[in-house]
């Protein structure tokens, strides 16, 4: 697969702002979504020996390899048009400084922008980028 994958909080209101934040500023459709949430997204977490609900981060799948955390932020950051690769330059800071305002904010992400009834649903002009046990069975 050319594409990443980006498995995301699908009822996060602050993880559903940068999906649409990454969607804008990946004009290549370099990336490809699915909520953690779903069902493709806990088999994918069960193969690669993820216990999901230990899960409060995004994950990057790029090459095979995970990314989980400011890591996988960095990494997404590096690949999306424009000047946003320059903050991969943060990933000189260890990861375990970089996920302490990680961690901060996921723990808080809720109780500061909310959180939907249900998972994001694509729009037509977005669909394409999302993975999901429906849209699959659709295919």
């Amino acid at each position: 697969m050319d594409s990443q994958l980006i498995l995301f909080d699908g009822i996060c209101n602050f993880c559903n702002f940068w999906v649409n934040f990454i969607i804008d500023h990946d004009k290549k459709k370099y990336f490809k979504f699915a909520s953690l949430q779903s069902n493709l997204a806990q088999n994918i977490l069960k193969e690669k020996n993820i216990d999901p609900m230990k899960i409060d981060t995004i994950i990057l799948i790029m090459n095979e390899k995970i990314f989980t955390k400011s890591s996988a932020a960095l990494q997404i950051a590096k690949n999306l048009d424009g000047f946003w690769k320059v903050i991969y330059i943060l990933s000189i800071i260890p990861a375990p400084i970089r996920d302490i305002t990680y961690d901060f904010i996921a723990r808080n992400r809720y109780k500061w922008f909310g959180k939907r009834e249900s998972c994001r649903i694509p729009t037509d002009e977005n669909i394409d980028r999302f993975l999901s046990d429906i849209l699959l069975h659709k295919s």
